[in-house]
């Protein structure tokens, strides 16, 4: 782990967070906590951040970034979902928002380094930053971090990337931090316990569920929906369509409001492009490469091939067929356990 005399830790509330804070501190580094207000929540957040602050010992500046969250990341969320696509908003605010603020707050303040409770870890090779994975396999979250720049990777640590989830919980405990046995959440923050489609709904204009149809690839009808934002790709409840075999959703068409549906099989694929591409390394050279892609964050990376085809887009030739490969996640492309870059999965159609 790099050293130098202090660093500013992003403290959540949970228990990942303030371990990393704790336990730079308990190594000697000078810790500043940092706590960013990125939607309305309870207000028994930030008392339980600073409750976790008062226990490590450490200062804690609370920051609102509530305009710049809501700019920046809840209404593309909700665009998204409009223009038949499905957001990841975590690894979109990990770069725009929470690393974004750490980097300049460390700039403003002459702090050389920042931190949080992410299950990743930091090499340097040839004076270059690298992202690897957490040792932690079912814990790594190192696909979430794929858009850091190198400016601000070079001042990262993760001082969890090391450790598995109940190593964290168990000194937790021994420590006294009163977040240790909090759950985890499973939500989107800022949905707060809503489904998604509600949520969109109450934020856009009236009118927005429109009906419309729900066909098969060759055009057959076997439904009606209320709205094809209420749909994501590999869906298979709340369709409404009596089969002996399930149906899947295949594709959205928002341009003229269908869904489309299909069998299992017919979910595979091979081929993917994506664009908007973040390069953490320096992009291959050109030509293919063998690597591996990760199409989600509890995917499996599969290898395959992968071809630059600019310094925006790249085409992705799985030697496996993956199922369900859904436009507007994050591709998260790893050689081996390094992490070298990502983007924005698009439609087969516009590749």
């Amino acid at each position: 782990m790099k050293r130098s005399s202090d660093v500013a830790v992003a403290l959540s509330g949970g228990v990942d967070s303030a371990m990393a804070a704790l336990l730079l501190k308990r190594e000697g580094w000078e810790v500043h906590g940092l706590h960013f207000i990125l939607s309305p929540t309870s207000p028994n957040v930030e008392e339980r951040v600073r409750e976790i602050a008062g226990r490590i010992g450490i200062p804690l500046e609370i920051i609102d970034l509530q305009e710049r969250f809501e700019r920046r990341i809840v209404a593309p969320f909700c665009n998204a979902y409009l223009k038949g696509l499905t957001p990841n908003p975590c690894v979109r605010c990990n770069q725009e928002i929470k690393f974004e603020a750490m980097y300049h707050y460390c700039i403003e303040k002459g702090i050389h380094c920042l931190a949080s409770g992410h299950y990743a870890r930091v090499g340097v090779r040839e004076g270059r930053a690298h992202l690897l994975r957490g040792l932690d396999t079912g814990k790594d979250q190192s696909y979430f971090l794929q858009r850091l720049s190198q400016e601000c990777l070079s001042r990262a640590v993760f001082p969890l990337g090391d450790m598995t989830k109940e190593e964290i919980r168990r000194q937790a405990g021994a420590m006294g931090l009163p977040c240790h046995l909090r759950p985890e959440s499973q939500e989107i923050c800022f949905i707060d316990g809503m489904d998604y489609r509600e949520f969109v709904e109450k934020r856009q204009v009236p009118g927005i569920r429109r009906k419309g149809a729900i066909i098969t690839d060759e055009g057959a009808l076997l439904g009606e929906h209320e709205g094809a934002y209420r749909y994501t790709i590999g869906q298979r409840h709340g369709l409404g369509i009596a089969s002996s075999e399930p149906y899947y959703v295949k594709e959205i068409r928002p341009d003229v409001n269908e869904v489309v549906v299909a069998r299992r099989e017919a979910l595979f694929t091979n081929v993917i492009h994506a664009m908007g591409t973040n390069w953490i390394d320096e992009p291959p050279r050109e030509g293919s490469v063998g690597i591996s892609a990760q199409i989600r964050y509890r995917h499996r990376a599969a290898r395959g091939r992968l071809e630059v085809l600019s310094s925006d887009q790249v085409r992705f030739i799985f030697d496996t067929p993956q199922w369900a490969i859904t436009p507007g996640q994050a591709l998260a492309l790893y050689d081996g356990e390094r992490l070298i870059g990502g983007g924005w999965m698009m439609r087969p159609s516009a590749g």
